[in-house]
């Protein structure tokens, strides 16, 4: 990925190195997004629910880090290229849409981090949390993502920061709080084919994303979209649930399989239409 000479985007928290404590235990979304994200890397969600209580939503404590974060330096470099080149393509989008596209936040963090939709540990992965809009990453999973899940590669990070942007995008246009209306109303079966058609949504946003920043700023490389389809390969449901469980649960699926992530990221790529991105048209992909 064509990315040293690129804007940089000032929308990053750096809160590595900080000590968070728990907060007093509470619900809502926050229990509910903590354990779609738990699910999505095939972790058991009540070890991260404060055994088995309701997600901690209470404000917690950071104090000063207690350490100087570790030298990410390129990396945290790339991560503000790659959050400025979603800024500058989306914000288009919504402009010829008549909208107006509100930035989201990129929040570093080490270890575990407290947000509004409550406590969360390196373990869940990077997530995006509705309720400050904002998206969470510690810069270990990308190297989890490297040697755990075999999928090396700056575009395979940005496929990731991408995805996530892509949830930023669903909550800007009201397709977050109608499926979560949905979700409220349904049984568990039901609630999890949501989860998956919005995650397989926000795989084929982010491949619209890169469709037009290429073609506006030439980003890709040879390679890169293989990078990105390995990664999004390497974490379907079904991988994960057969690397953690030895089996497979297809009605636990959140995420949706590594052919189905493949495909809709494929489809985003290749049209760069959000129309082409209605993973809610049909009940299966």
């Amino acid at each position: 990925m064509r990315w040293d000479t690129e804007r940089r985007s000032d929308n990053v928290e750096d809160r590595r190195g900080m000590r968070v404590s728990r907060g007093l235990a509470g619900g809502g979304v926050g229990g509910l997004v903590l354990v779609l994200v738990a699910l999505y890397f095939g972790l058991d969600p009540t070890v991260l629910l404060n055994q088995g209580s309701p997600v901690p939503t209470g404000r917690a404590v950071q104090t000063a880090p207690a350490t100087s974060p570790s030298a990410d330096d390129r990396l945290v470099d790339f991560v503000r290229v790659v959050l400025a080149e979603t800024e500058d393509t989306w914000r288009e989008t919504f402009r010829q849409a008549g909208r107006t596209y509100e930035e989201p936040k990129l929040v570093l963090f080490s270890g575990s981090v407290q947000s509004a939709c409550g406590f969360a540990q390196a373990a869940m992965g990077p997530f995006y949390c509705p309720e400050d809009r904002k998206v969470y990453l510690d810069l270990a999973f990308f190297r989890e993502l490297r040697d755990r899940f075999g999928a090396p590669g700056d575009f395979a990070q940005a496929y990731v920061i991408a995805h996530e942007i892509g949830h930023h995008v669903q909550n800007l246009l009201g397709i977050s709080a109608k499926v979560q209306s949905l979700r409220a109303r349904a049984g568990q079966a039901e609630g999890n084919r949501l989860s998956v058609q919005m995650e397989l949504q926000a795989d084929c946003l982010a491949g619209a994303w890169a469709y037009h920043a290429d073609r506006t700023r030439q980003i890709l490389e040879a390679g890169d979209v293989d990078e990105a389809l390995k990664a999004a390969s390497s974490i379907g449901d079904d991988r994960l649930q057969m690397q953690s469980r030895g089996y497979v649960v297809p009605d636990a699926f959140t995420h949706g399989t590594s052919a189905q992530r493949v495909q809709w990221f494929r489809r985003g790529i290749e049209t760069g239409s959000l129309k082409s991105c209605n993973t809610f048209a049909t009940a299966r992909s």
